[in-house]
């Protein structure tokens, strides 16, 4: 009879969390307030105050179909970072909107065009500047007639409990970044070009440096890319 009622609590228990865990399983995600335009493309969790904070973020790059010309589809591309607030993830930064790196797409004299020609990337988090404190690196490119420039961007937090961008690293025609293998620094790589090489014609093809925050400042280990 014992072994009867101990078999019946377990059953019961199992059903019952089995219960909770199908429960937790049908609630609604966290909804985006407002949303992000367009279609999401990507997203990022970030410990911008820190890994074991309260407060959560979400990075989501989206695009918002313009139109399409000469077999080409043409985006406006967004960035927008999320905090966790009372149930939802309420915006705190939008590019275009509230800065670089991205610009706002205009269509060119009437024609199926639209300029500038933009891509998006989040590289991902990692503790650049401190430990356990997480920055976001966010890979960008535009383009008109010729091409265009390239941007890595670094976000954090900034006073009245939003972020924005602390860092850019810049280049002529293309950049890409990439988190180091310590996790905390980042690897940049794209043409370089020395002074008055014309875009054609890069000094050096393929070229990569690392870039580090030490002492309170960003330093490259070359100079080959704009910092600022």
């Amino acid at each position: 009879m014992v072994r009867r009622n101990i078999k019946s609590i377990t059953a019961a228990i199992v059903i019952s969390l089995c219960g909770v865990v199908a429960a937790f399983a049908q609630m609604p995600p966290y909804s985006f307030m407002p949303a992000a335009p367009g279609e999401i493309a990507q997203s990022e969790s970030v410990a911008f105050n820190g890994d074991g904070a309260n407060d959560r973020w979400d990075a989501v790059v989206s695009k918002k179909y313009l139109g399409k010309g000469n077999g080409r589809k043409f985006y406006q591309w967004y960035l927008s970072i999320y905090s966790l607030r009372r149930g939802a993830y309420r915006l705190r930064y939008e590019s275009p909107g509230n800065g670089g790196p991205l610009s706002r797409v205009t269509q060119a004299n009437g024609a199926k065009m639209w300029f500038p020609v933009q891509e998006v990337k989040l590289v991902g988090a990692a503790p650049l500047m401190q430990k356990r404190v997480q920055l976001l690196v966010v890979q960008s490119h535009e383009m008109a007639a010729d091409c265009g420039s390239a941007t890595v961007t670094i976000f954090g937090t900034k006073p009245g409990s939003t972020v924005g961008p602390i860092a850019m690293v810049t280049n002529p025609c293309d950049l890409a970044a990439k988190i180091g293998a310590d996790g905390a620094s980042l690897e940049l790589t794209g043409p370089y070009y020395g002074h008055n090489a014309p875009l054609c014609c890069p000094t050096k093809p393929n070229v990569t440096e690392t870039l580090r925050y030490v002492n309170g400042k960003w330093v490259q280990s070359t100079n080959y890319f704009r910092v600022q």
